[in-house]
């Protein structure tokens, strides 16, 4: 048996409460590697039969072989004759297992040579595993961490027992990451690599708003108000559409808080980021209409409403269609990403200046058609009396001869 004193026993406590890492997992990866070790010492390439015990009481380890009380010994590796197991057990019988100690002399520094490797490679092994499991159990949610650098745009974040990566395109804009501060972010994705797992954050992900609302807003948590839909560009703007399973609890208001007070702490933990949170409706006219704001809405047209495309026509009073539209187009872009509609919006003048276009258009159509009808029927009236005209000549022209024969006839006789 090899001495090792209590010094092991104190590293694995001392391992489990920095790293999580269980004394179980330490005193297996020791006994493997006492046993692989005696292996490659002893040149044995197979040896199901060979392990290594620790004993916690005394503190010593040794290399053991099982073998198999027999009468008559054909295999040596793994048999025992009856008479030798005697001497080890009197209560040894035949066909029964018994422990051999076959640790060799000057074991210990060949055994600790090999251990060391061994060990520190099932710890990192341990360690990767505790810390995958534990961030695979955070994908999807809100954790907090410290800002320690940032390195070709990444920001690496400390999120616990591993550093998180924060792409830029996860980045606030014009957000300024100093290192050592404290940051909330969220757990987009966590990848397996050879080494530790490569845990994905951002900031600027939507669901932050939606947890900031669940630990701000006791009405959320309670399933009385739900978030129904959240449109977000961080570091700007944010649309957030809530409703209320209770008649008498405002959805609205809830979010608000009393004298704004649950908006106000949400706006500070995301740097005065402005907050739109609209009232959701299974209507969709009265659903684009709350999404707009605060824009006022003269109406809303349904153009489209079918599963691959939702198209709406919104007209604004002509003082509101900068308002409605926003910066740049973001306040009509979030109100798209909120509702799932694509919404087209006109002042009340473009809509009159349309429609007259479309009324002269029509009149220029359509006057063309009628005139050439009038002029096909003046045509045929005037080809019917030019023939009548042609006909009552004939006819005068037939009694005009006619009479002419007869005075003739008169005057001969």
């Amino acid at each position: 048996m090899i001495k090792i004193g209590t010094a092991l026993f104190e590293a694995c406590e001392e391992l489990e409460r920095e790293r999580g890492i269980s004394k179980d997992v330490v005193i297996s990866s020791l006994c493997d590697a006492l046993v692989a070790a005696y292996k490659k010492h002893m040149h044995i390439k197979d040896a199901a039969n060979i392990e290594a015990i620790l004993d916690e009481q005394t503190g010593e380890i040794g290399i053991f072989s099982t073998k198999t009380v027999v009468e008559t010994v054909e295999d040596p590796d793994i048999q025992i004759s009856l008479e030798d197991a005697k001497e080890i057990d009197d209560e040894v019988e035949v066909d029964d297992e018994v422990k051999i100690e076959v640790t060799p002399e000057q074991f210990g520094r060949i055994a600790a040579q090999s251990a060391k490797q061994v060990i520190t490679q099932r710890i990192r092994d341990a360690e990767r595993n505790n810390i995958l499991n534990e961030f695979l159990e955070k994908k999807g949610t809100l954790t907090t961490g410290i800002i320690q650098r940032v390195e070709n745009r990444n920001v690496i974040v400390n999120i616990g027992k591993t550093d998180a990566i924060m792409p830029q395109r996860e980045q606030i804009p014009r957000e300024y990451y100093k290192p050592g501060n404290r940051i909330r972010v969220f757990v987009l994705n966590v990848k397996e690599t050879n080494r530790l797992p490569q845990v994905i954050v951002s900031h600027a992900h939507p669901e932050i708003v939606k947890e900031l609302f669940e630990l701000e807003v006791p009405e959320i948590e309670d399933g009385i108000v739900e978030i129904k839909s959240i449109a977000r560009e961080a570091g700007f703007r944010t649309k957030i559409a809530v409703w209320s399973n209770d008649p008498e609890v405002d959805s609205v208001g809830a979010c608000i808080g009393p004298r704004g007070s649950r908006i106000q702490t949400i706006v500070g933990e995301l740097k005065n980021e402005k907050i739109d949170i609209v009232r959701w409706s299974p209507d969709p006219v009265e659903y684009i209409v709350n999404a707009i704001s605060p824009a006022r809405v003269v109406s809303v047209d349904i153009m489209t409403d079918d599963e691959e495309t939702k198209d709406a026509l919104v007209v604004v009073p002509d003082d509101q269609l900068s308002l409605a539209i926003g910066r740049e187009g973001q306040n009509v872009r979030l109100a798209h990403r909120l509702t799932g509609w694509k919404i087209d919006i006109k002042s009340v003048s473009q809509m009159e200046d349309e429609e007259a276009a479309n009324s002269s258009n029509y009149d220029y159509q359509e006057e063309p058609e009628e005139m050439e009808e009038e002029r096909a029927v003046d045509s045929d009236e005037i080809q019917e009396e030019i023939e009548e005209e042609m006909n009552q000549q004939e006819f005068d022209e037939e009694d005009m001869q006619d009479e002419v024969s007869e005075e003739d006839t008169a005057e001969e006789e």
